[in-house]
Protein backbone atom coordinates (compact mmCIF):
# COMPACT_ATOMS: atom_id res chain seq x y z
CA UNK A 1 0.00 0.00 0.00
CA UNK A 2 2.99 2.27 0.56
CA UNK A 3 4.00 1.78 -3.08
CA UNK A 4 0.46 2.63 -4.21
CA UNK A 5 0.55 5.75 -2.06
CA UNK A 6 3.94 6.82 -3.46
CA UNK A 7 2.62 6.23 -6.99
CA UNK A 8 -0.26 8.61 -6.37
CA UNK A 9 -2.89 5.88 -6.65
CA UNK A 10 -4.50 6.48 -3.26
CA UNK A 11 -5.53 10.10 -3.64
CA UNK A 12 -9.11 11.34 -3.57
CA UNK A 13 -11.65 8.61 -2.88
CA UNK A 14 -14.64 9.62 -4.95
CA UNK A 15 -15.20 6.58 -7.21
CA UNK A 16 -17.78 3.98 -6.25
CA UNK A 17 -17.48 0.28 -7.12
CA UNK A 18 -20.31 -2.23 -6.97
CA UNK A 19 -20.57 -5.91 -7.79
CA UNK A 20 -21.62 -9.31 -6.54
CA UNK A 21 -18.84 -11.41 -5.03
CA UNK A 22 -18.80 -14.81 -3.38
CA UNK A 23 -18.84 -14.45 0.42
CA UNK A 24 -16.37 -17.35 0.64
CA UNK A 25 -13.92 -15.45 -1.57
CA UNK A 26 -14.23 -12.34 0.56
CA UNK A 27 -13.73 -14.25 3.81
CA UNK A 28 -10.69 -16.15 2.51
CA UNK A 29 -9.11 -12.91 1.25
CA UNK A 30 -9.73 -11.25 4.60
CA UNK A 31 -8.20 -14.19 6.45
CA UNK A 32 -5.11 -14.24 4.22
CA UNK A 33 -4.53 -10.48 4.36
CA UNK A 34 -5.75 -9.66 7.85
CA UNK A 35 -7.83 -6.87 6.32
CA UNK A 36 -11.24 -6.53 7.95
CA UNK A 37 -13.02 -3.76 6.03
CA UNK A 38 -14.47 -4.52 2.59
CA UNK A 39 -13.35 -1.14 1.22
CA UNK A 40 -9.77 -1.67 2.41
CA UNK A 41 -9.75 -5.17 0.93
CA UNK A 42 -10.91 -3.92 -2.48
CA UNK A 43 -8.36 -1.10 -2.38
CA UNK A 44 -5.60 -3.58 -1.51
CA UNK A 45 -6.60 -5.96 -4.33
CA UNK A 46 -6.77 -3.18 -6.91
CA UNK A 47 -3.42 -1.76 -5.80
CA UNK A 48 -1.82 -5.19 -6.25
CA UNK A 49 -3.12 -5.40 -9.81
CA UNK A 50 -2.20 -1.80 -10.64
CA UNK A 51 1.35 -2.21 -9.32
CA UNK A 52 2.06 -5.66 -10.79
CA UNK A 53 5.75 -5.80 -11.70
CA UNK A 54 5.23 -8.63 -14.24
CA UNK A 55 7.78 -10.77 -12.39
CA UNK A 56 6.39 -14.05 -13.75
CA UNK A 57 6.56 -12.82 -17.36
CA UNK A 58 10.08 -11.47 -16.91
CA UNK A 59 11.19 -14.71 -15.22
CA UNK A 60 9.77 -16.81 -18.10
CA UNK A 61 11.46 -14.59 -20.68
CA UNK A 62 14.82 -15.09 -18.93
CA UNK A 63 14.58 -18.89 -19.23
CA UNK A 64 17.60 -20.34 -20.96
CA UNK A 65 19.61 -17.12 -20.86
CA UNK A 66 21.89 -18.13 -17.97
CA UNK A 67 25.02 -20.09 -18.93
CA UNK A 68 24.53 -23.66 -17.66
CA UNK A 69 28.23 -23.77 -16.70
CA UNK A 70 27.82 -20.83 -14.31
CA UNK A 71 28.70 -21.86 -10.73
CA UNK A 72 25.93 -20.65 -8.41
CA UNK A 73 27.50 -21.86 -5.17
CA UNK A 74 25.16 -24.73 -4.37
Amino acid sequence: MQAAEKSGLLGEKSARLSGRISPALIERAKQRTGIEADTDLIEFALANVALDDEFAKTFRNARGTVDPALKLGF
